[in-house]
């Protein structure tokens, strides 16, 4: 027996079904180093753990440069301004969530990879059916404030989250997972979490995967834009709501300290400004660049363009109880009638994609990628709208918001859909009018019968599978109900083997497909462009992790 295979016996006597059930699919070359080392940690094990593992099943790991980071220094970054007040508890818009995160933490984060790594919880597991979660917090770290983190703090920040009182952003996705009181310490630095149902996705749900769950000291009353409490590498030096912010480094930060002394954030309404900006030479990075907005520094060899593989996507909703969209065939006609691969070529010049009307990007390990890709046809468009009845064709309007891609992507819609006989005039408003207050009867999101919505990245697709479609998600602005789905992403969300993950997905795509509430035609990369002098950063997702990055200093 080689060396090897020893260290594979080893561990596997020591490893549970359901992780044995992991090692049998990466033996058997069923998933790849990216599978492995994301639902390995999904279940909490740990990542040296994993790479050895991975190495003696002959994953071999990619080679990273090392960044060597030098002290000091103020990064000043370009973005959107935040749509409203900095709440933990009701914030939602991508401005808002990265001054945020600055000095706030989660119990564990995501890596670029989409696997998870412990930043204030030092450990998890599941029991056997995935339907209890224990969570070791992390000893000797302190608030900002000067209060402890312990339990009690945890505890009380997921209970606000899952108060429908509050108004919680979050409760989308812990809806059906996790209820009200449901959260016990069971000594200072133990938290256990009794679920409503069995969830494999589970740790995801606590982590940076959910924007809210940042961890806030157990005496939070409210009040965040005044100190940016938390536990981060910065801590707040002002905020000027509309019109940006500074963060100095926090000495007292309990893991390795931030190379910048200072980070400072410029905020914008449009963003051609903050291309000029860093053209200009007024500020080092922009924290978010889509490709239409950006192109004049996509190849500019001044500027570092980093690219980050993500689930982030937008999403065409039709809806299915009024209107033509009430006939499924109407909606799958829509959905024939766009050219994907032209999108991913043109709008994103390549940084995306190809999307099949599901929230299964290949991103995704449990991904069934047997499924048929749904290509353009408009001769089958067509015909469908025959037999649904409208082949002379008809009117809509398509509502969305001013934000990325987004208004040329609605542009492009309404030139595929013109082939086939709909006639789309468009609306686009800001995202403040497009969002409202979130709730029907009150958002043109929820209400209006065709819209384009955004929907940033996430590690795994539970919340995508809930909010926006099932019967009664919190999001479902394509008013789809229909019980068959509702189980099958039940049974996805329950099971915690790879496996069981990988036996449902299939069904569930090939249904969406047939169905078609939804157009899910591309799946974005993230694009952060930064002036020569800025190194270190690490993207993960839709945010780039600052404590890493420094700046040489002229």
């Amino acid at each position: 027996m080689s060396k090897s295979d020893k260290l594979i016996s080893a561990v596997r006597r020591n490893l549970s079904e359901v992780e044995n059930d992991l090692m049998d699919n990466a033996l058997a070359g069923q998933v790849n180093r990216r599978g492995f080392l994301m639902h390995g940690t999904r279940l909490g094990l740990s990542l040296p753990l994993l790479g050895a593992l991975g190495g003696a099943m002959g994953m071999a790991a990619p080679r990273r440069a090392q960044a060597a980071g030098t002290m000091g220094g103020t990064l000043r970054i370009a973005m959107t301004v935040p749509a409203g007040a900095i709440d933990p508890v009701t914030i939602a818009d991508d401005g808002g969530l990265m001054v945020m995160m600055q000095s706030a933490e989660f119990l564990c984060a995501l890596n670029p990879d989409s696997t998870l790594r412990p930043v204030l919880a030092t450990s998890w597991s599941p029991n056997q059916d995935g339907s209890v979660w224990t969570f070791k917090i992390r000893q000797g770290v302190k608030f900002s404030n000067g209060e402890p983190l312990n339990a009690d703090a945890v505890v009380t920040s997921v209970e606000r989250l899952v108060n429908p009182k509050n108004a919680s952003n979050a409760l989308s996705a812990f809806k059906g997972v996790l209820s009200p009181g449901s959260s016990h310490k069971v000594d200072d630095y133990t938290v256990e979490f009794h679920l409503d149902a069995p969830s494999g996705n589970f740790p995801y749900t606590l982590s940076s995967d959910n924007y809210n769950m940042v961890i806030l000291p157990a005496n939070y009353s409210g009040g965040f834009e005044q100190s940016f409490v938390g536990t981060g590498p910065f801590k707040l030096e002002k905020y000027i709501p509309k019109v940006g912010c500074s963060f100095i480094r926090n000495e007292a930060y309990w893991g390795p300290k931030a190379f910048l002394d200072r980070v400072e954030f410029t905020f914008y309404t449009d963003m051609q400004p903050q291309v000029l900006a860093l053209q200009g030479g007024q500020v080092d990075m922009l924290a978010q660049m889509p490709v239409a907005a950006g192109r004049a520094i996509l190849h500019d060899p001044q500027f570092n363009v980093i690219r980050c593989k993500s689930s982030a996507h937008e999403q065409v909703h039709m809806q299915c109880d009024a209107g033509p969209f009430k006939d499924k065939r109407v909606r799958q006609a829509l959905a024939l009638s766009i050219n994907r691969k032209a999108l991913v070529k043109g709008l994103f010049q390549g940084y995306a994609d190809i999307g099949n009307d599901s929230p299964f990007c290949p991103a995704f390990p449990s991904t069934d990628t047997s499924v048929p890709q749904r290509d353009i046809d408009l001769k089958k468009a067509r015909a469908l709208l025959e037999q649904a009845g409208v082949g002379h064709g008809f009117s809509v309007t398509l509502t969305t918001e001013q934000f990325l891609e987004i208004p040329d992507y609605a542009v492009l819609i309404a030139s595929f859909a013109k082939k086939i006989g709909i006639d789309i005039k468009l609306h686009v408003e800001s995202q403040d009018a497009y969002y409202g207050k979130a709730v029907p009867g009150q958002s043109d999101w929820l209400d209006v019968p065709l819209g384009i919505t955004d929907y940033g990245n996430r590690g795994v697709p539970n919340v995508f599978l809930n909010a926006p479609l099932t019967s009664s998600g919190t999001w479902n602005a394509a008013r789809f109900k229909n019980p068959t789905y509702d189980g099958l992403v039940t049974d996805y969300v329950k099971a915690l083997d790879l496996s069981g993950q990988r036996a449902v997905s299939g069904k569930i795509e090939e249904l969406l497909l047939d169905e078609t509430p939804v157009i899910f035609g591309y799946f974005y990369n993230y694009l952060y462009a930064t002036s020569k002098a800025v190194s270190g950063v690490l993207p993960v997702g839709d945010r780039p992790f600052l404590q890493t990055v420094s700046i040489s200093q002229t």
